[in-house]
């Protein structure tokens, strides 16, 4: 089994470690590389991978992390009011939530899809990459920047 034990600056890499969001908020776990090699992963707790983040191991061989598709609910509007009263919401509610330019996707929920509904949008079901925002005191990570660790 590969050990992956550092974080580092992207590179060239010789895997991918496609991951759901779950999994990447966890410092320790085990996991396979798409090629099917089964790999360690033991990291300073209290990280959380996001996609495009590399991992190190034995020997220097360099992995890279991918956001795997999961099951999430994506609402899309053109009215910035009404999607970040939706954003209020479900924030209010602790929800972890990617935000994006005309839209907000969490966790599929059909709870969350009543309330959506009744604020205004429509949410979508559909299988996509979950990539929630850090949050105000989640490391400064967010949407756009580099990932300069």
């Amino acid at each position: 089994m590969l050990q992956l034990t550092e974080r580092v600056e992207s590179a060239n890499s010789e895997g991918v470690l496609r991951l759901p969001f779950d999994t990447r908020q966890k410092s320790r776990f085990r996991g396979r590389l798409t090629d099917g090699t089964e790999v360690g992963v033991m990291l300073e707790r209290g990280q959380i991978l996001r996609h495009g983040d590399c991992l190190a191991g034995e020997q220097g061989r360099v992995v890279r992390v991918e956001a795997a598709p999961e099951t999430v609910s994506t609402v899309r509007a053109d009215d910035a009011t009404l999607l970040a009263r939706v954003c209020y919401h479900l924030g209010n509610r602790h929800v972890p939530l990617e935000i994006g330019a005309g839209y907000a996707r969490y966790r599929h929920d059909h709870v969350l899809d009543d309330m959506v509904r009744g604020l205004g949008l429509e949410p979508v079901a559909e299988e996509a990459p979950f990539e929630p925002e850090a949050g105000a005191y989640g490391g400064g990570h967010g949407h756009g920047h580099d990932h300069a660790h």
